[in-house]
């Protein structure tokens, strides 16, 4: 059993949960995680570089000069690839860069990539997350106190755009509902720091999941 602490917004511990690492795999795939970070990667790239070959550059498509008779080298068009300013001879072309993983390996993915940082002891609960205004000077002072100030995803169960505002400006911290944190998001955060409902939903749903078998 993995022991998670549940942290106040003053850092203080206030319990802890106990996860059976059984309910996320038993084990790291690492395997499956470069795989859907190469994906999730890949999926970022916009792909839409595009060259121009001899056939779309501008010029004249006749010889610079004769044949024979000049004492020079031949030469063709100023067009071809082997001069400068000419087309090129493999142009690239737009693409679509992005992989295609069937959901159940993304969120086997997820979860080996939750229960890597729970086993490295850089996941926390915190018991609630509530501002009375969206200010970040409190949010950063909160993410000092839970030691997540060099790089922390905050999972929440759902949108809360208090929280958002709150925390949109510093650059170390990223916050997303449960239902869109991938493997990458979590394995590019130093620290994980799951809202108690969201835990909570974790939770439920891999408990029935394991019952589904």
């Amino acid at each position: 059993m993995i022991e998670i602490p549940i942290l106040d917004m003053s850092g203080k511990q206030v319990g802890a949960e106990r996860v059976d690492p059984a309910l996320f795999g038993g084990k790291v795939r690492t395997q499956l995680l470069k795989q859907a970070i190469v994906a999730y990667r890949a999926g970022q790239r916009q792909g839409t570089v595009r060259q121009k070959s001899r056939a779309e550059v501008h010029g004249a498509n006749r010889k610079l000069y004769r044949q024979k008779g000049t004492g020079r080298a031949r030469v063709g068009p100023q067009r071809s690839p082997t001069r400068r300013g000419g087309g090129r001879a493999f142009p690239r072309r737009p693409r679509d860069f992005s992989q295609d993983l069937p959901k159940r390996m993304r969120r086997l993915a997820r979860d080996s990539a939750i229960l890597a940082k729970m086993q490295s002891g850089q996941t926390v609960i915190l018991d609630e997350l509530r501002f009375d205004a969206p200010k970040t000077k409190k949010f950063a002072a909160m993410l000092t106190a839970l030691n997540a100030d060099s790089g922390c995803l905050v999972a929440l169960a759902a949108r809360d755009e208090g929280v958002y505002r709150a925390g949109r400006n510093i650059p170390t911290l990223e916050i997303k509902p449960l239902a869109e944190v991938n493997a990458y998001d979590v394995l590019r955060s130093r620290r994980v720091v799951f809202v108690r409902d969201a835990f909570a939903s974790l939770m439920a749903g891999r408990q029935a999941a394991a019952v589904q078998g």
